[in-house]
């Protein structure tokens, strides 16, 4: 990992694990944060933290998710938490205030619109120190599928379990590719 402290050009990264993709019905099952550097480099890792969830919930859950989140041992993990939204909210926010400006860093991630619609209604406090704009990764992988010749890099991402810091870290190393090749 990179140098450590707070510096104001470094970029907050977050993943999110959900129960589904419906912010108004659907919960948070796992949190990820990371910082890097504006060079992409990590600078600190927080813990994953794995919320807990009502029986309920989690049979709601549609047959993706389902499926997913029991073969990553993700499931086992949330039925075996007590961690809420707001203590997880909190600790995430000490992580983050160590590292990051109120409002410096954009949301960093993949298709980091969804994860914000998550965090605007079940961890409002942390959706709002992030600042307004996104660094989408989805977005610079459509575009360079989109515009550029021969539809860009080919990006062989092995399978992931679909767990928040493993997807988050996949995220920065791409947006590194796209870094090299655009800028």
């Amino acid at each position: 990992m990179g140098k450590t402290g707070k510096a104001k050009d470094n970029l907050l990264w977050i993943d999110l694990e959900m129960t589904g993709l419906d912010p108004q019905q659907d919960q948070i099952l796992e949190v990820a944060l990371l910082v890097t550097s504006s060079d992409l480099e990590i600078v600190a890792k927080a813990p994953s933290w794995v919320l807990g969830c009502d029986a309920e919930v989690l049979e709601r859950m549609d047959k993706w998710n389902s499926s997913t989140h029991a073969r990553s041992g993700l499931l086992d993990e949330v039925r075996n938490s007590r961690l809420t939204a707001a203590e997880c909210e909190r600790q995430a926010l000490a992580f983050v205030r160590k590292h990051v400006g109120v409002r410096e860093s954009p949301m960093c991630g993949n298709t980091i619109c969804q994860d914000r619609r998550f965090l605007a209604r079940l961890m409002p406090e942390l959706h709002d120190y992030f600042h307004y704009r996104n660094l989408d990764v989805t977005s610079f992988k459509i575009a360079c599928q989109r515009w550029l010749e021969g539809g860009g890099p080919s990006l062989a991402k092995p399978e992931t379990e679909h767990r928040a810091l493993q997807d988050i870290e996949q995220s920065v190393e791409e947006m590194k590719i796209y870094r090299r090749m655009l800028f």
